[in-house]
């Protein structure tokens, strides 16, 4: 069973691509590409991605400008 600070660690496609301010099929595309932060697929298919992850992938597009 997942615990509830586990869960919490672990974003949806949905919370990903609204703090992005992008469209689903623009993450998807990003994937395709190997843009995207890395994704855990579930047995059903969804995807899901650490929070730490996600952090660590922003932070290295952060422009120094």
């Amino acid at each position: 069973m997942i615990t509830a600070s586990r869960s919490r660690s672990m974003l949806t496609l949905a919370e990903v691509c609204e703090e992005l301010g992008v469209s689903r099929s623009t993450f998807y595309d990003w994937r395709a590409k190997r843009r995207a932060p890395r994704c855990i697929k579930l047995p059903n298919g969804d995807l899901r991605i650490r929070r730490s992850e996600f952090d660590h992938w922003l932070d290295d597009r952060e422009d120094a400008a």
